[in-house]
């Protein structure tokens, strides 16, 4: 709970509380009471993923015998990689990059013939579509369905899926929530970031409990010696 606390107080630029983090993140930032609920949904949605690589790192880390404010810096340094929580700033920086765009089908095509990477989209554990992301768009909507900026992430992610036929993931559902609330910038990092602790502290936890250390081999496969 410290832990949880500490980052939430780190986030939101504001003295450690009691409350419960998505109430604090909604003071912070000003979000409407009716809205509160997204953020506790993100939250939710985002705590925990099997072995990720923030995961499986905070484990490690936990398997030496660190204590949990070890393991939770091992799972924030592999969380703001770009192919982890990171992604949320290459899916903010489209979402602005095609704001603007007067013809999104033909931006799109121009991006993938140059071979550029349309973040957001397709995931490998969901070849049928990221039930996680299905999830929190449907708060997102229930919660403002008249909004111009879910308007807007709606139609990039049709627009998208009609192009590499890969559905939305829990990134770009994320970041439709930052901008549909109003957060500031990088709030969907924050999100990430304090969702996946809850996960980070668990993991930490059960392998502490587990009192194994997870040390992989290793197998040289270079020249031989003398060769």
């Amino acid at each position: 709970v410290r832990v949880l606390r500490l980052l939430t107080a780190a986030v939101t630029a504001r003295p450690i509380s009691a409350l419960p983090s998505h109430e604090q993140l909604a003071t912070a930032w000003r979000v409407a009471p009716d809205r509160v609920p997204v953020l506790r949904a993100t939250l939710v949605l985002l705590a925990d993923h099997e072995f990720n690589a923030s995961a499986f790192a905070a484990r490690v880390v936990a398997s030496t015998g660190a204590n949990l404010y070890g393991a939770t810096m091992a799972g924030l340094a592999a969380l703001n990689g770009p192919r982890h929580g990171g992604a949320t700033r290459r899916v903010a920086a489209m979402f602005d990059d095609l704001r603007h765009s007067t013809d999104l089908d033909s931006e799109l095509a121009r991006k993938l013939r140059a071979r550029v990477y349309i973040p957001g989209f397709g995931h490998q554990l969901y070849p049928n579509g990221d039930i996680r992301a299905v999830t929190l768009m449907a708060a997102v909507r229930a919660a403002m369905p008249d909004s111009a900026e879910l308007a807007y992430a709606d139609r990039l992610s049709a627009a998208v899926e009609g192009l590499i036929d890969r559905k939305a993931n829990i990134d770009f559902a994320n970041v439709t929530v930052e901008r549909v609330l109003g957060l500031p910038k990088d709030s969907a990092l924050a999100l990430f970031l304090l969702g996946r602790t809850v996960g980070w502290i668990a993991h930490a936890l059960e392998q502490a409990a587990h009192g194994a250390l997870i040390r992989p081999r290793a197998r040289y496969t270079g020249p031989r010696p003398g060769a």
